[in-house]
């Protein structure tokens, strides 16, 4: 039975780390004593090492220990072997990269599948969906594939951002860049609001926190869903 949290970020703004999902994290990653971190994204281009010390700093507050998957000489094994996984933030193309690069998109894919509990934000839950292709991130470098984990049977968009009232910004709105992916493809993208995140136990997709979320269908207007609403119907 999966197990899945897909985050659209990690930080709320003025808490810390993690805090807002620290409650969630706790029985979600019950009974789970160390935790395997996928530091691969690198925010801001910080070292494997530092943003695995960060993310222990976070889960020693619930009382989970972190390694990183950097430490271990045999990285599909140490997949294999977790009790429990956690890809964090940062740049989705770096972090799609590693993956293929390493030999672990199918390997994760597997794991969490077959019951793991896995925890993605922003860009680790971006490789929740079907593909990368709806992420924000710059390309700052060039995956072997743009296809991911599949967990979900559409595309997200974490941090989605509605449009600014009375802004003069002449840009492209993310609805403007969802509408455009649709213009190539027609899998669906839910546009994920900061504070939020999908439950997926099993073939259930639920939506939690305490915002809707906006979801874009091919040839069709964008709805509103609302938190505790199921996905599985996409």
């Amino acid at each position: 039975m999966k197990k899945v949290l897909l985050a659209s970020t990690s930080t709320l703004y003025g808490g810390g780390y993690l805090e807002y999902l620290l409650p969630t994290l706790k029985k979600h990653f019950e009974n789970v004593n160390t935790l395997l971190f996928i530091p691969y994204a690198r925010p801001s281009g910080i070292s494997h090492e530092e943003y695995t010390m960060k993310v222990g700093e976070a889960f020693s507050k619930i009382n989970i220990n972190v390694r990183g998957l950097h430490e271990f000489e045999n990285p599909e094994k140490a997949i294999q072997e977790a009790e429990a996984i956690f890809t964090g933030g940062g740049n989705t193309f770096l972090l799609v990269s590693e993956l293929y690069n390493n030999n672990l998109m199918d390997v994760l894919k597997k794991v969490i599948n077959d019951g793991t509990p896995y925890l993605g934000t922003s860009a680790g839950s971006n490789i929740g969906g079907k593909t990368m292709n709806t992420t924000n991130d710059m390309p700052i470098i060039l995956p072997k594939s743009f296809d991911t984990l599949g967990i979900l049977n559409f595309n997200l968009n974490p941090h989605y951002l509605d449009p600014l009232e009375g802004s003069t910004h002449m840009g492209e709105t993310r609805e403007t860049r969802i509408n455009e992916f649709h213009k190539q493809s027609s899998i669906p993208v839910l546009g994920l609001r900061e504070g939020s995140w999908l439950e997926i136990y099993d073939n259930n997709v639920i939506i939690r926190g305490e915002l809707t979320a906006r979801l874009f269908r091919q040839n069709e207007f964008p709805v509103e869903m609302s938190p505790g609403e199921n996905l599985n119907f996409i």
